[in-house]
């Protein structure tokens, strides 16, 4: 668990006060919103289990959110929704998530290490880490608050919507999935840009 420390621990010995891991869920997905999360912990807090949220069976993604939302010393997440993504693409609707999560954390952080390798442009001093979910104790914690948040949600719209299958698949295109959205066709929660080759448009 240590080594999830190194990268923040660099920061914290150059002077900065608060380091916070950002990452997002469900920029794949043909359904549903974007969510990022964001997280400050306290420096090299030891939490048995964290990782990348992909790596995690559901059950321990949902008790390491519960552990990290009690421990953290800030924590945010924010949702993009569908109309949004179709309007200005998936990779800026990421952005608009990760500054909308950022810039709710109170206390504000002094640094921000994100996940990838592209600078959503937070206005806080960023690094890009790729494989920061795998490497970074705050982006783990990150990826999981927003894995866990978009998922919920994704369950709580199959019971509007319980033909798709999204509490199964979360929205993603999966083989049940294709094979509704052609017997059922798009529903309001569809991102319509995400379809075209379905639809040829």
């Amino acid at each position: 668990m240590t080594e999830l420390w190194t990268i923040e621990n660099e920061y914290y010995a150059q002077g900065f006060g608060l380091v916070c891991g950002v990452d997002e869920a469900g920029r794949g997905p043909l359904a549903g919103p974007v969510c990022a999360g964001a997280c400050i912990l306290p420096q090299n807090l030891e939490i048995a289990g964290l990782n990348d949220s992909k790596k995690l069976s559901e059950k321990k993604r949902e008790a390491l959110y519960e552990e990290i939302t009690s421990k953290a010393l800030a924590w945010a997440v924010c949702l993009i929704d569908e109309k949004t993504i179709d309007r200005v693409n998936i990779l800026q609707a990421t952005y608009l998530a990760m500054r909308g999560a950022v810039s709710a954390l109170k206390p504000q952080p002094d640094f921000c290490l994100v996940d990838g390798n592209r600078d959503p442009g937070l206005g806080i001093a960023t690094r890009t880490v790729v494989k920061g979910d795998s490497l970074c104790a705050t982006v783990a914690a990150a990826s999981i608050l927003a894995k866990v948040t978009r998922d919920r949600l994704m369950k709580e719209l199959d019971k509007t919507y319980p033909q798709y299958g999204f509490a199964v698949h979360k929205g993603y295109g999966t083989k049940a999935h294709y094979a509704a959205l052609e017997a059922y066709g798009p529903c309001p929660i569809h991102r319509l840009t995400f379809l075209k080759k379905l639809y040829g448009g």
